[in-house]
């Protein structure tokens, strides 16, 4: 997509935020582990449901789950998942809900194990973002070898909603995998950040 002289992966269509998250978020590698479980939390959640309407209750879900601490969604219990059914401000899916506080025990697991998740995660790829080549998002895959190799370890790890298609989501939004099309303006500018 050509808006004005620069040109932008096409997904993001003309919507200010989805623009915004392209430009500032997507693709750029995360290192913060708070933000790793923000992303498993809101992808897990957009199960089924465009990524926008995700980003449109971001706020909402920041405020609802804590700030994404998952010391403290980890401690949720049945009060508290029935508090966020009846929230109209996030997606309100049992199954969902249940599964961010269940991913919530698990990602401190793994945090005990592996020091953090980031270093966890990224030891997929030997710490070194993956550079997808594509001159148009049709080309881009829904999954790929490291998403499976990824997802089924978490879910080995007893992780819920996390399957292949989510985790390669998750990769994409954490710089993991650069997907950015090749004449996007971000596509050479991710490798170079972190956040």
């Amino acid at each position: 997509m050509i808006n004005g002289n620069i040109t932008r992966c096409g997904w993001c269509g003309t919507d200010e935020l989805y623009v915004r998250y392209h430009d500032e978020e997507w693709g750029v590698p995360v290192h913060d582990d708070k933000k790793h479980f923000e992303f498993l939390v809101l992808e897990s959640a957009q199960s089924g449901l465009s990524w926008l309407t995700i980003l449109r209750k971001r706020e909402n879900y920041r405020a609802a789950y804590d700030g994404f601490d998952p010391e403290k969604v980890a401690k949720y219990d049945e009060a508290k998942i029935n508090e966020l059914l009846s929230d109209p401000g996030i997606i309100r899916n049992r199954m969902k809900i249940e599964a961010s506080v269940n991913n919530a025990r698990r990602f401190l697991e793994i945090q005990k194990e592996f020091g953090s998740f980031d270093s966890y995660i990224w030891g997929f790829t030997g710490g070194k973002p993956v550079a997808g080549s594509y001159q148009s998002i049709v080309e881009l895959p829904a999954t790929s070898e490291l998403s499976d190799k990824i997802s089924k370890d978490l879910k080995s790890r007893g992780f819920k909603f996390l399957g292949s298609i989510t985790v390669y989501s998750h990769i994409q939004a954490v710089g993991i995998v650069n997907d950015h099309i090749d004449s996007c303006f971000r596509k050479n500018l991710c490798g170079n950040a972190s956040r």
